[in-house]
């Protein structure tokens, strides 16, 4: 079995990628919708976890469902440096 991913590990992935700033974009587009997409993603939680990412996907729910965690997704996003 494949270990899972923490939302840390994916934003890391993605910032080495170079998709941090389209991610941030997609975040001040979701940003309104925020609870609304926590709770689809609790939804998809179990179709996550086929893929290894059931981790991740319930950590940017909890996020995107806490008062300021898009605010602490973005600051992950435009860190050069994760601790």
């Amino acid at each position: 079995m494949q270990r899972q991913h923490g939302i840390l590990d994916l934003i890391i992935r993605a910032k080495d990628r170079g998709a941090a700033p389209y991610l941030l974009s997609l975040l001040d587009a979701l940003e309104p919708a925020a609870p609304v997409v926590a709770s689809t993603l609790l939804v998809a939680q179990p179709l996550a976890n086929l893929c290894c990412a059931g981790d991740a996907c319930r950590e940017l729910a909890d996020l995107l469902d806490s008062p300021d965690g898009t605010q602490q997704l973005r600051s992950l996003l435009e860190n050069k440096r994760l601790d």
